[in-house]
């Protein structure tokens, strides 16, 4: 048992329908004088309940899936414009992924409300998209200063995005098994998280409406995401990524799609961490255990089903290659790679 562990600082704040309240100390104890809100347009009326009485001096509400490199240029001149002293964010990824954006350049301090299990929120990894190209990378600049976690914000998350978003989640905590800086502290988080995840993705698509469900999904979503941010990005998240980019594919739904098809591709590779992951799902093997919890949940069946094209396939292979991260549990040969992909575009889960 040899190895080096970052724990990240980070405050992190479960307050359950406070979040109002813990935003504001969470400002004061920044000792910010001037706000800049970074949210989208349909996240207008929760985010002005949730930063009334703050001293705000400039509402952002131009967000973009994958954030766009001319789109972050206009936030970071914006928040310029005011003098902004310290950025709050309100929303899932996209609204997170924008605030990180800014703080890459500009250092300001990120105070995250999230309303979906993204996971952003407690890692230091951004990513831009140029043309159909995304690029990530990792800088402690970009980690929130402060997150604040309140379940009731999700109440209203149809189930559908709910369980996309929570099976994002369960990707982290599946990548941080096996990811380039993984550790036997990052496996234990990521178990604990699948565990959880688990339990909780039939509660959030079954009762939506009741907090508990959310609360759960919330706490696991935090694991696996601290997990994910020291473990670092694995076979899954590289190849999300670059298709997300590529075709401009929805965040979470990519996720969804491609983990059981990577599981069943590096599972074999990694027997320690498939029995890890098996046992969090209280199952007899990880890639039977993960396709009985997709039995029971509405998910998104195929890449096909999410806009991208057949001819895609062929033309991610090259850019996939290129960002196979080191040491991956099973060999990633270009056959393969295309095997991979082709079987999630169809949606076959046998392949």
């Amino acid at each position: 048992m040899k190895f080096a562990h970052e724990t990240l600082a980070q405050r992190v704040v479960f307050a359950p329908e406070q979040a109002p309240r813990a935003v504001a100390d969470e400002v004061a104890r920044l000792g910010a004088t001037r706000v800049m809100v970074v949210t989208a347009v349909s996240s207008a009326g929760l985010t002005a309940r949730l930063t009334d009485g703050l001293p705000v001096v400039h509402v952002h509400d131009e967000v973009v899936r994958h954030v766009p490199v001319d789109v972050a240029e206009r936030a970071r001149e914006a928040a310029r414009a005011c003098a902004a002293d310290a950025l709050v964010c309100v929303g899932g990824g996209s609204a997170t992924g924008l605030a990180k954006a800014i703080a890459l350049t500009d250092g300001l301090p990120v105070v995250a409300v999230p309303t979906t299990y993204a996971g952003s929120e407690a890692t230091p990894v951004w990513g831009l998209t140029r043309g159909n190209a995304k690029t990530t990378g990792t800088d402690a600049r970009v980690l929130p200063r402060s997150v604040v976690y309140d379940a009731s914000l999700l109440l209203t998350l149809p189930a559908r995005l709910s369980v996309a978003s929570g099976l994002n989640a369960l990707a982290h905590c599946v990548d941080a098994m096996w990811g380039p800086r993984a550790d036997p502290i990052d496996r234990a988080l990521a178990c604990e998280a699948v565990r959880v995840l688990s339990e909780g993705l039939p509660e959030v698509q079954d009762h939506p409406g009741r907090l508990p469900g959310h609360e759960r999904m919330l706490y696991g979503a935090y694991l696996a995401a601290v997990a994910f941010a020291s473990a670092g990005s694995g076979l899954h998240h590289k190849i999300c990524h670059v298709l997300g980019g590529m075709f401009d594919l929805p965040h979470a739904q990519t996720h969804a799609v491609v983990l059981p098809h990577v599981l069943a591709f590096n599972a074999p590779g990694a027997p320690e961490a498939e029995r890890a992951i098996a046992g969090a799902l209280g199952s007899a093997g990880a890639v039977e255990g993960l396709a009985a919890l997709y039995a029971g949940l509405g998910v998104p069946a195929s890449l096909r089903d999410l806009g991208m094209p057949e001819e895609g396939i062929a033309a991610s292979v090259d850019p996939l290659l290129a960002v196979v991260p080191d040491h991956n549990p099973t060999a990633v040969t270009r056959d393969a790679l295309t095997a991979l992909v082709r079987a999630a575009w169809e949606g076959d889960p046998h392949r």
